[in-house]
């Protein structure tokens, strides 16, 4: 049981080395830029064993989709989530998304924004995995302003799906200008713009942070 059960971790360590660089290669290269070929030459492992992991080139690219929604949620949803429900959460979850991006946890900048764009008019089950993902961060961005509505901070006629559309739309334009120029500027214009556009819609003695 213990030569099991160590060949296990030693599979599970193998399996965490090869995503840790999946996820770099296609948030710059693409999702279609994975071989087990290159991967096993990258990372000096044998050829049959990253094979043997993931079994197919579909089931390595659906595991770095995976990959990369479990470092999105570590970095940006579940600390944005200890902030309090309101407007202050909205802003913390737009603010450490743009850190996301700024900070280069994908060397490509947005992972998701990178593969929607590789797989929007294709079929299958990569770009049915990325269109989950797209959806669910929507949703998830849908229902924190939803919450700050409940809680009183935002008016009551706010139109939250309008709003949630503006803000990503903001944090995606950031991401793609920054990494096509190589500059940050426009992280700063994305924050005036969230900036100004949740004052517009929060409630009389709600305050936003200036943005420097």
């Amino acid at each position: 049981m213990t030569r099991v059960d160590g060949r296990v971790e030693r599979g599970n360590r193998t399996r965490r080395l090869v995503l840790r660089r999946t996820v770099d290669i296609a948030s710059v290269e693409g999702l279609e830029a994975l071989t087990v070929g290159r991967l096993a030459a990258e990372l000096e492992l044998s050829k049959s064993g990253v094979f043997a992991l993931f079994g197919s080139k579909q089931e390595l690219q659906l595991a770095t989709v995976r990959e990369a929604a479990r470092i999105f949620t570590e970095r940006v949803l579940r600390p944005a989530a200890g902030t309090p429900a309101g407007v202050a959460r909205v802003w913390r979850l737009c603010e450490l998304w743009l850190e996301y991006s700024r900070g280069r946890v994908f060397p490509g900048g947005c992972f998701f924004y990178g593969a929607m764009a590789e797989f929007d008019a294709r079929s299958g089950p990569v770009h049915d995995a990325v269109v989950r993902a797209q959806r669910d961060w929507s949703a998830h961005v849908e229902r924190t302003i939803h919450e700050a509505r409940t809680a009183g901070e935002l008016r009551a006629d706010a139109d939250v799906p309008q709003l949630a559309f503006e803000l990503v739309a903001l944090l995606e334009t950031a991401n793609a200008l920054s990494v096509l120029h190589d500059e940050e500027t426009a992280y700063r214009r994305a924050r005036v713009g969230i900036a100004e556009r949740l004052r517009g819609a929060a409630v009389d003695g709600v305050t936003l942070p200036q943005v420097p």
